[in-house]
C-alpha cells in the first residue's frame, strides 16, 4: 500500500461518550458493524493538532500545522485472516477550505472548515471551532503519566483502532489504514467542554449537550502515516 499522508499527530484530547447503538447504527458503512467495549457503544470528541504534514512526501505551504477536531465512532470488519478495528467520522473540522476540500474530494470524509484555536501550556491542553454564532471549546488539565494502556482495556480500545471506513453510499465502502506506534496515555482532569453538539454535529447528536463523558483520555501521539484508500469489494 501507498503512503498517501505523513505528519505527526500530537496532544489528542479524546472525550469518550457511551451511546444508544441505534443511534449510530444507521451511519454503519456497509460490510462493518459497531464495535463495543464491555458490551458498550462509544462516540468520541477527538480534538489534536496536525504538524509537519506531507502529501506523498511533499510538504504543503503554509498548510503543514494546523487544528482538527472530530466526533467520531468505532467500527471492525471481518476479513479472511483478521479482524480489522476502525473509526467512521461524523464530521472532522479543520481550519483551512483547501485541506477540507482535498480530504473531501480524494476519501470522501465529512470535512468541514470553521475558525479554530489551540491552547498548550505546562498544564492545560485545548481546542476551539467555531462557525457562525457556533462556537465551541475543549480544555483539560494534564495529570499523571499513564504510559500505554494495558490490553484489553478501555483506553487501548479508544485508541488502537487502525483503520478508517467512510460510507459513500448504501453498497459503497472505502477503506484506508492508518499506521503509528501505540501511544502513552495521561490523565487528564478538570475538563470543560463546551460544545452544542446538536448544531455541529446534526439533531442526532443532541443527546450529547446533556451528557457527561464516560471517559476524558490525553494522548502524546506520534509520527503517523495514512495510506491510499481504497473501494472494498462487498
Amino acid at each position: 500500500m501507498q503512503k498517501f499522508l505523513t505528519a505527526e499527530w500530537r496532544d489528542l484530547v479524546m472525550a469518550n461518550y457511551e451511546a444508544d447503538p441505534a443511534v449510530l447504527a444507521p451511519l454503519v458503512p456497509a460490510g462493518c458493524e459497531l464495535d463495543l467495549f464491555d458490551g458498550k457503544c462509544f462516540v468520541s470528541l477527538v480534538g489534536f493538532m496536525f504538524l509537519n504534514t506531507r502529501v506523498l512526501g511533499v510538504a504543503v505551504p503554509f498548510h503543514g500545522n494546523f487544528e482538527e477536531v472530530n466526533l467520531r465512532f468505532y467500527v471492525r470488519r471481518e476479513c479472511s485472516d483478521e479482524v480489522r478495528r476502525g473509526v467512521v467520522f461524523v464530521k472532522e473540522i479543520v481550519p483551512r477550505s483547501a485541506i477540507a476540500l482535498v480530504a473531501r474530494t480524494l476519501y470522501g470524509e465529512p470535512y468541514e472548515a470553521w475558525r479554530m484555536g489551540h491552547l498548550r501550556s505546562e498544564r492545560l491542553v485545548g481546542y476551539s471551532w467555531s462557525k457562525g454564532e457556533c462556537s465551541n471549546s475543549l480544555t483539560v488539565e494534564i495529570a499523571e503519566d499513564l504510559g500505554v494502556p494495558a490490553e484489553g482495556s478501555h483506553g487501548e480500545f479508544i485508541i488502537e483502532h487502525y483503520w478508517g471506513y467512510t460510507r459513500r453510499g448504501e453498497r459503497r465502502t472505502d477503506e484506508y489504514k492508518v499506521e503509528h506506534p501505540k501511544w502513552e496515555l495521561f490523565a487528564a482532569t478538570n475538563e470543560t467542554i463546551n460544545v452544542d453538539f446538536a448544531a455541529t454535529y446534526g439533531k442526532r447528536f443532541a443527546f450529547l449537550n446533556e451528557m457527561r463523558p464516560h471517559s476524558v483520555l490525553l494522548a502524546k501521539g506520534s509520527e503517523i502515516a495514512v495510506f491510499k484508500g481504497q473501494k472494498l469489494n462487498l
